[in-house]
């Protein structure tokens, strides 16, 4: 009988959750289902940024102890749990409310992260609108859990949208807080053991529990949205991966949960009119139980047409996608990248550490260097993707002195190397060498970056762009050795060999010659050569 009135009750919420539609979308261009969706294209500007740069930062930051703070530090044992304990006292006392009102920015300057940025090649910009901690980071007209109510009072988005505006960056927001519901089921548990054994996390507090508190006049519950039966094994911390997309015992929010999602989602579109969204979603939010997140693709698109003089020049990003649902929205893979070329422009998303800032990353100085980065970029580009590249912002608003000296490195590479990367194409293969001889497969939303082997200078990637092709050396050559690229041959009928010329973007040639065997280039000697090596054939 109990198996039965919880299916009952789920059937419920997901009938009531289907229904979501507030308004209808500006125009009937696109209608709020996958059918109509497929009629999208992917704006030629953003096929040929390639390049653009993150700003994953919110309340998480403040800790500087990594990514998903918010939900593990409510987990006993947990690393995150203990460093909460030293730092803030125990979660039933001091939650993340709480963590958000000690975040105050004090030294965020969106104008100067931004320029610089644009000034290492970034050709778009994104900002994070709110992460699965629920805050939103603008004046949100359906979320009282603002950066401009509480934290430090600022309207986020609104100071980075102006810095886009004025470094002439299209302007991205990305949106994480469908998945709070599940997210925060940590902060209604408590310790299994010790001191405080059995004493609920503040995840259960009530707007009554806020009198004579900072708080007070605000309901936890719209921040934690934890006022539902927990989730089938909600207390191993690892389930939450499988039911990313709502099953598998996942608990399904409610209709007031996924109209509230909604209209915060279209409050910061109508406001800011972002020219790219990311949803960390499996295809889009709430799906498939919901169709929230179509209604608000539609009304995205839509409303950027009517910006536009009817041309669709917004970009909308969605995880694991069907080959029907990579025609509606471009798939986005996190940490990783698929192993051929891709008929679809699609893009990685990945950071040169945590997604929130982490202070013993920091210490240990194990950021990705700017020769991993730009390794990255060429091999995602030769597949016909773009890079989003997140750099951890501490929680006053500044990145640190190795994380500035990785952005100048970028910098030094794409002064010299950025004509292969913007405007474009991949070539009728992406590359040659060891790292294309073994499979590498996708893990879920992606993470295979830091799989396989490291790469050499047999490595190549190849990118064209009008009667330019590129082909691009992962690693200096030891000891000057000559270059060999065989898939360069006089028999390759995809190059045409007379009248050719080699040239090394910043660098000098001794030699090159086109044989049956491949290309061989020979480097003249005592250069200072920065990896990867750019040789444009004309």
């Amino acid at each position: 009988m109990k198996n039965l009135i919880i299916t009952i009750s789920l059937i419920i919420s997901i009938t009531s959750c289907k229904d979501q539609t507030q308004k209808k979308p500006d125009t009937n261009t696109f209608e709020p289902n996958w059918s109509s969706l497929q009629h999208y294209e992917t704006p030629e500007w953003f096929r040929d940024a390639k390049f653009g740069i993150w700003a994953h930062w919110g309340p998480q930051c403040q800790p500087e102890s990594g990514d998903w703070y918010g939900r593990h530090m409510y987990s006993q044992g947990h690393w995150q749990y203990n460093s909460h304990i030293k730092q803030y006292g125990h979660p039933s006392k001091f939650g993340f409310k709480d963590v958000i009102n000690e975040w105050k920015a004090e030294k965020w300057n969106p104008e100067k992260l931004v320029a610089l940025y644009k000034r290492a090649g970034a050709r778009y910009f994104f900002a994070m609108g709110n992460h699965h901690d629920n805050l939103d980071l603008w004046d949100s007209k359906y979320q009282k859990w603002n950066s401009v109510a509480v934290g430090p009072k600022k309207d986020i988005l609104t100071g980075w949208k102006q810095a886009a505006k004025n470094n002439g960056l299209p302007f991205g927001v990305s949106i994480h807080s469908s998945h709070a519901w599940r997210w925060y089921e940590t902060s209604q548990m408590s310790d299994s053991e010790g001191k405080y054994k059995g004493i609920p996390y503040d995840g259960t507090l009530t707007k009554e529990d806020g009198i004579g508190q900072w708080w007070e006049g605000l309901d936890p519950q719209n921040l934690y949205a934890q006022n539902h039966d927990l989730s089938t094994n909600s207390e191993d911390l690892n389930s939450i991966m499988e039911q990313w997309d709502w099953n598998h015992g996942s608990s399904i929010p409610t209709k007031e949960y996924c109209t509230n999602f909604y209209n915060r989602t279209i409050d910061m579109i109508d406001q800011f009119q972002p020219d790219l969204i990311y949803f960390d979603d499996t295809a889009l939010p709430l799906w498939p139980f919901s169709n929230v997140g179509l209604d608000i693709a539609a009304h995205y698109y839509n409303s950027n047409m009517k910006q536009h003089q009817g041309k669709l020049e917004a970009v909308l990003f969605g995880k694991i996608l069907s080959d029907q649902q990579k025609e509606c929205m471009v798939w986005d893979v996190e940490r990783g990248a698929p192993n051929d070329i891709q008929d679809k422009p699609w893009q990685t998303c990945t950071c040169i550490g945590a997604w929130h800032y982490d202070r013993e990353i920091y210490n240990r100085n194990s950021y990705k260097s700017a020769k991993t980065v730009t390794q990255m970029l060429v091999d995602i580009v030769s597949k016909n993707g773009n890079l989003l590249l997140s750099i951890p912002i501490r929680g006053d608003g500044s990145i640190d002195e190795h994380e500035l000296k990785i952005v100048e490195d970028i910098t030094k590479w794409m002064d010299i190397n950025s004509e292969c990367i913007y405007d474009t194409r991949p070539w009728h293969i992406y590359g040659e060498g060891p790292k294309t001889e073994r499979s590498n497969p996708l893990k879920e939303q992606g993470f295979n970056e830091e799989q396989g082997i490291p790469y050499t200078d047999k490595d190549v990637r190849f990118t064209k762009k009008g009667d330019a092709l590129f082909a691009i050396i992962m690693e200096l050559p030891e000891n000057n050795t000559p270059v060999k690229i065989k898939s360069l041959t006089t028999k390759n009928p995809y190059l045409q060999i007379n009248n050719r010329n080699v040239q090394l973007l910043g660098g000098d040639l001794k030699s090159f010659n086109f044989s049956s065997d491949g290309l061989i280039i020979e480097l003249t000697e005592n250069q200072k050569l920065i990896a990867p090596l750019v040789f444009k054939i004309q």
